[in-house]
């Protein structure tokens, strides 16, 4: 007879079913287990919609998070509950959401983009060239191999980038 699995094997499984990368794994876990961590250990199922609001509440009140932050944690407890222990939860209302920062992106000019490429040399030249010329990220700039790119119809193939589905 087999042993269940720990509720962290589980998640690993859904998450590899689902294709999630290495990292949102890593972070989904972080705020499942600070979620556990924070309700004092309660075992998840026992939980529900209004700890979850508690505990997203506690982020943005307590903690001072990013509201980007606290959607992630969002995020992970939704994935925790509808995915990986297949319950369906309430509309969750009422939760005190994190302030959005009030500043615009900064974005360098031409000539600005243009002196930083030029205390860039080699592979640092071409891979500064990459990022600014077509928006990838850098993870993406890195994983790039020779095959991936077409002179002919001046296309770059990025590969599991992010969002990939």
């Amino acid at each position: 007879m087999t042993e269940p699995l720990r509720l962290v094997d589980q998640i690993h499984a859904v998450a590899r079913f689902e294709h999630l990368s290495d990292k949102t794994e890593k972070s989904y876990l972080g705020y499942i287990r600070d979620f556990y961590e924070f309700h004092h250990r309660r075992p998840p199922r026992e939980m529900g919609a209004s700890e979850i609001r508690a505990y997203l509440t506690h982020l943005a009140v307590d903690r001072k998070v990013a509201a980007s932050t606290q959607n992630v944690a969002l995020s992970a407890l939704l994935f925790l509950y509808q995915r990986v222990l297949k319950i369906d939860l309430p509309y969750i209302d009422d939760i005190q959401r994190a302030t959005l920062p009030k500043r615009l992106p900064v974005v360098f000019t031409r000539t600005e983009a243009r002196s930083v490429l030029q205390q860039l040399d080699g592979v640092y030249h071409l891979l500064g060239s990459l990022l600014y010329g077509t928006g990838m990220r850098s993870i993406e700039c890195l994983r790039l191999r020779v095959k991936d790119i077409d002179f002919e119809y001046k296309q770059i193939t990025i590969r599991n980038g992010k969002g990939a589905v």
